[in-house]
C-alpha cells in the first residue's frame, strides 16, 4: 500500500553542526572574552579611580534650607532614584567633602538635593592641605605676622601667601630633616658605642682593660655628640623661630575663622581659578609628593615612598632567594631523581604546598625564622643588644624574614614551572650532547638550562606577582604600619634586613580599614592599589623582556 507522505530525510551525524565542534569554539571564545572583559574592567576601574584622586575638583558652596552653608567638593552623587523612593523620603543626594572638621565635626556630609536652596562656585574658595588635622576649606581673610596684619582681603592675602609660603615651608622641612636624619645618625653612633661597652664587658669582664677602653671611647664620643646636638638645637631653633607668628586666617562656610600656621600648610590651591595648565601642574605636584615623600595623617595623606621601597626590595630579595632553590630542586627531580614512590610523593607534596593558605606560611616564618633562627643569631652575634636594651635584633620580624617567608610560599610555583620548562627541552639535544662526549652536568649547564631559561623566567614572573601582593604573612613577619626610617644607611652592609618595613599591600589594608576617616581614605585606597598593580606590572615587564631575549637567543638553536 503506497503512502502520499514524503520519506523522512535521514541526516548524517557527520553533517551536524555539533559534530564539527563549532558550538564549542563559540563557547570557549565567549568564556575567554568574558574573562578578558572582567580583567580589563577591574584594571580600568582601579586606574580611573586611582588616577582621579589628585585632580583638583571644583569647589561649591551650598546654602541649605535649614540655614546652614557648606563649602566643599562633591565626591559622589546618587541621582538614579525613582518617584517611589522620593515619595518615601529618599531623594537624590550628593556627598560633599566639607573640609571644616574643626567647626562641624564632619569631614564628609550627605545632603539631599531637595534641601539645597542655592549653589555657587566662589572664586576665592581655597583648599588648604595641612600637615596636621586634615584639610581646611575656606576663603582667605588675613595674613598675619605676630600682631602685624601683612595682607587683608582674598586677593592680597593670596598674593602674599604665594610669596611667603615657599620660604616658611622650606624652613619647616629643613628642621624636620635635621630631627629625622641628623639626630638619628648621632643617636645610632652613640648607641653603637654603648653596645661596644656592653660587648666588651661580656667578652672580657666588667673590670677588664678592654671594657675600660670602650667606656673611655664612649665618653669621648658622647662629648662630641653633645656638642653636635647643641649645634643642631641652635639650627632648628633658628629655623622654627623664623616661622613663629606667621599664620593665615580663613573664613569657613560655617562663619568661623580658622588660623593656620604658615609652615603647617603643605599646599593650598583655589580650584575655581585654576587654568588647565595650572591644574596639570598641581596634579603632577601631588603625584610627586605621593611617590617621593613620607606618609602623614595616619597614612591617609602625604606620600608612600617607604612602602614603595619596602615592596620592591622585599620582592627582589624574594626573587633572588627563590630562583636558585626552585631551579635546583626542579633539576634534581627532573634530571637526577628516578621514578618511584618517593619522587611521586615529593611532587604531590609540592603541588599541595601551592594550595596552603598564606597565613600558615606567616605562622611558620614567625616561629622558625624569627623565634628559632633569629633568636640563635642574636645569641651568637648580638648578645650585647639583648643585654643592653632587651630588644632582639634578628629575633623579631624584619625585611629578611619576610622575604624568606614569601620565598617559601612561592617556591612550589617556581619548581613546577621549571620542571615543565626542563621537560620541554627535546631529548635530542641531550643525546647529541652525550654523543659529543659531554657529561651529565655539562649537558645540563650548557644545553638544558639555557633553553629552559624562558620557562624558568615564567615561573619567576608568577612568583613575583604572587609574592608582591601578599599581606597575611607579612603581618606576622616584619611589616609595620608606620616605618619612616628605611632599613638602609651608610654603614656596612648598607641594607639592614633585620629592620621592619612598610609594604603597599598592607598599606591598602591599613588605610582602607584602620583609618579614623574612612571616607577621606577611600580615594587613597584606589591610588595605592593602582600603584601596587603598576609596580608589579613593571617588575613583570622587565622579567618578560629578559625572557623574550633568552627565547630569541636559544629557541632558534633547538632541533
Amino acid at each position: 500500500m503506497s503512502s502520499d507522505r514524503p520519506a523522512r530525510r535521514i541526516r548524517s551525524g557527520h553533517a551536524m553542526l555539533t559534530a564539527h565542534g563549532e558550538p564549542w569554539v563559540w563557547l570557549t571564545a565567549a568564556s575567554l572574552a568574558i574573562a578578558i572583559a572582567m580583567i580589563v574592567g577591574l584594571l580600568a576601574f582601579i586606574a580611573v579611580r586611582g588616577l582621579a584622586t589628585f585632580w583638583p575638583v571644583t569647589m561649591e558652596r551650598f546654602t541649605l534650607a535649614d540655614g546652614r552653608a557648606l563649602l566643599g567638593e562633591v565626591t559622589e552623587r546618587e541621582t538614579a532614584v525613582t518617584a517611589t523612593q522620593q515619595a518615601v523620603g529618599h531623594p537624590a543626594r550628593r556627598l560633599v567633602r566639607t573640609g571644616d572638621f574643626d567647626g562641624t565635626g564632619n569631614h564628609y556630609e550627605w545632603i539631599d538635593d531637595t534641601a539645597i536652596t542655592a549653589t555657587a562656585e566662589p572664586e576665592w574658595a581655597t583648599v588648604v592641605e595641612r600637615a596636621e588635622a586634615g584639610r581646611l576649606h575656606g576663603v582667605p581673610k588675613r595674613l598675619l605676622h605676630g600682631d602685624e596684619v601683612v595682607a587683608e582681603g582674598p586677593k592680597a592675602v593670596w598674593a602674599a601667601y604665594r610669596q611667603q609660603h615657599p620660604h616658611a615651608r622650606s624652613r619647616a622641612l629643613r628642621a624636620q630633616r635635621i630631627d629625622k636624619h641628623d639626630r638619628g645618625e648621632l643617636q645610632r653612633r652613640l648607641r653603637a658605642a654603648r653596645l661596644a661597652v656592653v660587648q666588651a664587658g661580656i667578652d672580657h669582664g666588667e673590670t677588664g682593660p678592654e671594657t675600660a677602653a670602650a667606656e673611655a671611647r664612649e665618653k669621648s664620643l658622647a662629648e662630641v655628640i653633645g656638642g653636635l646636638e647643641q649645634s643642631l638645637d641652635e639650627e632648628t631653633a633658628r629655623l622654627r623661630g623664623a616661622n613663629v607668628g606667621w599664620a593665615v586666617e580663613f573664613e569657613t562656610a560655617s562663619g568661623g575663622i580658622a588660623a593656620v600656621p604658615l609652615d603647617g600648610i603643605v599646599r593650598a590651591w583655589q580650584p575655581n581659578r585654576l587654568s588647565l595648565g595650572e591644574r596639570l601642574s598641581l596634579y603632577f605636584s601631588r603625584w610627586g609628593e605621593f611617590l617621593a615623600h613620607d606618609p602623614r595623617e595616619a597614612n591617609s595623606a602625604g606620600g608612600v615612598f617607604p612602602a614603595i621601597w619596602g615592596t620592591v626590595t622585599m620582592t627582589l630579595i624574594m626573587a633572588v632567594v627563590v630562583a636558585p632553590f626552585g631551579v635546583l630542586a626542579a633539576l634534581y627531580l627532573r634530571e637526577y631523581a628516578g621514578r618511584g614512590p618517593i619522587t611521586t610523593a615529593v611532587r604531590v607534596a609540592i603541588n599541595n604546598l601551592a594550595g596552603v593558605p598564606s597565613i600558615v606560611y606567616g605562622a611558620f616564618g614567625l616561629g622558625f625564622f624569627c623565634y628559632v633562627l633569629g633568636a640563635g643569631i642574636d645569641d651568637l652575634f648580638f648578645k650585647a643588644s639583648l643585654v643592653a636594651d632587651g630588644q632582639p635584633t634578628f629575633g623579631t620580624g624584619g625585611l629578611l624574614w619576610a622575604s624568606l617567608t614569601l620565598a617559601l610560599l612561592t617556591l612550589p610555583v617556581v619548581i613546577v614551572a621549571t620542571e615543565e620548562a626542563l621537560s620541554a627541552v627535546p631529548n635530542s639535544m641531550r643525546e647529541g650532547s652525550y654523543a659529543c662526549g659531554a657529561g651529565k652536568w655539562q649537558t645540563i649547564r650548557r644545553i638544558v638550562l639555557p633553553r629552559a631559561l624562558p620557562g624558568i623566567m615564567t615561573g619567576l614572573i608568577l612568583a613575583m606577582a604572587r609574592g608582591a601582593g601578599e599581606v597575611a604573612p607579612l603581618m606576622l613577619v616584619g611589616v609595620k604600619k608606620l616605618a619612616l626610617e628605611l632599613p638602609v644607611d651608610g654603614t656596612f652592609p648598607f641594607i639592614h634586613p633585620e629592620r621592619e618595613f612598610m609594604h603597599l599591600a598592607y598599606l591598602i589594608y591599613d588605610v582602607g580599614f584602620q583609618s579614623p576617616n574612612s571616607q577621606a581614605a577611600r580615594p587613597m585606597v584606589f591610588t595605592i592599589t593602582f600603584l601596587l598593580v603598576a609596580i608589579i606590572a613593571l617588575l613583570n615587564v622587565a622579567a618578560i623582556w629578559l625572557r623574550s631575549r633568552l627565547r630569541r637567543r636559544f629557541v632558534a638553536q633547538q632541533f
